[in-house]
């Protein structure tokens, strides 16, 4: 089974992220492109944009239940990280759907805009979390915080939605300090989902008792 790189067999003339996504925005043709065959360019650091761009809209206000979607297909790049893959999995329909060239130009550049501001801040370090037992433990960060999306809970998404965020742009951007950040953020989401899941159970209690002692008079 191929295994994962660890991003200290980067180098140290790592491309900049921003650089990255440019270089593959001025690549694309006109014709349509698989997503599939893009996730591949980006090697390594392809679990990390997904992480990212599946990440990035839980941290707005945005569609009630949508959060369930997203954590669902945040499962992928998470097993990804937990079984050490070299390339990214992701299902066959979804690997050939076909992205237009115009769109997907947009997105890149737009994405790549908003790195170079990242990258300011940004940098390789922290090389012993780097590690493939390291990346396999943010894998199961990862996994953890995408089960909490698919929970229906209100208030549960932006905190599993910020880890994302962090993690997915310290895996491009080779920063064990911002996978480092996403740790807080991760155990604030557990937490929360835990103390909502208890409230949601004690009410429920209350409600039945309130309406068995309504129901007997007492």
């Amino acid at each position: 089974m191929p295994t994962l790189k660890t991003m200290k067999d980067a180098g140290q003339d790592l491309k900049p992220t921003s650089q990255l996504l440019g270089d593959l925005a001025a690549d694309i043709d006109d014709a349509p492109q698989a997503i599939g065959e893009f996730v591949d360019r980006l090697s390594d650091r392809g679990v990390g944009f997904l992480l990212l761009i599946l990440s990035m809209p839980m941290c707005i206000p945005n569609i009630p239940g949508i959060s369930t979607l997203f954590g669902a297909l945040l499962i992928a790049p998470s097993l990804q990280m937990v079984f050490r893959l070299d390339r990214v999995w992701l299902p066959q329909f979804i690997r050939k759907l076909k992205l237009e060239p115009k769109v997907l130009r947009g997105s890149l550049r737009a994405f790549s805009a908003f790195l170079l501001r990242v990258e300011v801040l940004s940098r390789p370090r922290l090389p012993l979390l780097s590690g493939r037992l390291a990346l396999t433990l943010f894998g199961l960060q990862a996994l953890i915080m995408a089960i909490v999306l698919i929970v229906p809970m209100p208030g549960a998404n932006l905190l599993p939605g910020i880890a994302g965020v962090l993690l997915g742009l310290g895996i491009l951007q080779k920063d064990g300090l911002f996978m480092l950040a996403s740790v807080p953020f991760a155990v604030a989401s557990v937490a929360w989902v835990t103390l909502g899941a208890k409230f949601s159970v004690d009410f429920a209690l209350w409600l039945y008792r309130a309406g068995a002692n309504l129901m007997s008079g007492t």
